[in-house]
């Protein structure tokens, strides 16, 4: 009988073995593929796209847009799964640790600590970038926004499928000249008494305010990205940080003795024109505000020339997905010009391409800058000049914790 298990368990071993190379050859086949074989066997396939699901116009240019497009041109079925991404990051690993060759999910959208989870767990088929010939015709493959993923190399396993970016916004008949560099924000705010403030950093954009300061007083985005994150190097290179945040200070809203617990106070205190300006992580987040009534119409928005903290997200295949090629030709529709400037539109989602606007046709940029996003908005061309990338998402709380002592309690 012990002979029996033994050889039993020899033979399921082996087939184990075995499946595991099938996946493996067939994965690499299909990664020295060429793209016309890969459109091919993606034809007449349905592919699952799990993605969060808490936006009814992202939903809508999903499902209005994006499925009868990719059904009447790639002969693709796309079925679209609302799932948080740590769900969905759950479910591969649940497959992963089961041992599922073929899995329920062909396309992933996630970014930051979801994607870091994703690749140090081999949860992710690739790289897939250099396949995909919309990314290679129309994104720049060398940028730092491509690249890295919140200070985490992509190597390829993610597309970048759109991005949002941080703007400050202003009430152009309180402020002609917004300012163009830090040294010009500190200035304008000392001549103009309390009528600028940033909130906690506790608080999303809070911390994305003193990050800008942070990259210029450390070197770049690229040093940082380059370091990941380094205490030693961080509390060498905040020094122009504090002391820029404690000379502004005294010259805030309240005199820097209080700061807004969050944007939605900041945003308040700029609608009861208490103060010029606030700021957010959407270029174009100011327009629905002013429709609203809730900003003035005079509202519009400002980078600084050191740029403008973005964030990118992107799409992947899961490395047990069972329709990888119908997959990759998806995702290559979903970064075409096509897509993407539909994606902008604010009758969808409104949102920024991932796309290098630069390597646009003439006809295609005329497509672009017949959208109108407002007023507040600022061009393609400016956005995309001013755009950082994040850095470890580790210094996120290492600024929260050092603002308290090096601002709050000095």
């Amino acid at each position: 009988m012990k002979r029996f298990l033994l050889l039993f368990l020899s033979i399921m071993l082996l087939a184990g073995c075995s499946s595991n190379a099938n996946v493996e050859r067939a994965n690499t086949d299909i990664l020295n593929a060429g793209w016309a074989d890969i459109e091919k066997a993606a034809g007449g396939k349905k592919i699952r796209l799990h993605m969060w699901g808490g936006d009814p116009g992202i939903n809508a240019y999903i499902d209005e847009y994006v499925k009868p497009v990719l059904k009447e041109k790639k002969n693709i079925l796309l079925e679209r799964i609302p799932m948080d991404t740590p769900e969905i990051l759950q479910k591969l690993e649940t497959e992963k640790r089961a041992g599922q060759a073929e899995g329920t999910i062909d396309l992933v959208w996630l970014n930051g600590e979801n994607f870091k989870n994703a690749k140090q767990n081999d949860l992710l088929f690739g790289p897939i970038t250099e396949k995909l010939p919309n990314y290679q015709q129309y994104y720049d493959t060398k940028s730092l926004e491509n690249r890295y993923d919140f200070g985490l190399k992509t190597d390829g396993y993610e597309a970048p499928w759109g991005k949002v970016q941080f703007v400050f916004h202003y009430d152009s008949e309180k402020v002609q000249d917004p300012p163009e560099t830090i040294e010009d924000l500190l200035s304008w705010a000392k001549d103009n008494p309390g009528q600028f403030t940033y909130p906690d950093p506790k608080d999303f954009t809070g911390n994305a305010f003193i990050r800008h300061l942070f990259y210029e007083s450390a070197g770049g985005a690229k040093t940082l990205l380059d370091k990941g994150f380094d205490e030693e190097y961080a509390n060498s290179g905040s020094k122009e940080l504090w002391e820029s945040l404690n000379k502004l200070e005294p010259h805030l809203w309240k005199k820097g003795k209080l700061y807004p617990n969050d944007l939605t106070e900041l945003d308040k205190l700029y609608a009861n024109g208490e103060v010029a300006m606030t700021m957010g992580y959407n270029e174009a987040r100011a327009e629905s505000l002013i429709e609203k009534g809730v900003f003035p119409e005079t509202t519009r928005s400002f980078v600084l020339e050191s740029g403008s903290i973005g964030n990118t997200h992107f799409l992947a295949v899961p490395a047990n997905s069972a329709n990888k090629e119908a997959a990759l030709v998806s995702i290559d529709f979903l970064l075409s010009p096509e897509a993407q400037i539909k994606k902008l539109s604010p009758e969808y989602w409104g949102e920024s391409p991932a796309l290098d606007y630069s390597k646009l046709t003439e006809e295609q940029r005329e497509s672009f800058d017949e959208i109108d996003r407002g007023k507040s908005v600022l061009s393609p061309e400016e956005l995309e000049d001013a755009f950082l990338p994040e850095i470890d998402s580790q210094y996120v709380n290492w600024l929260k914790e050092n603002w308290t002592n090096e601002v709050v309690q000095k």
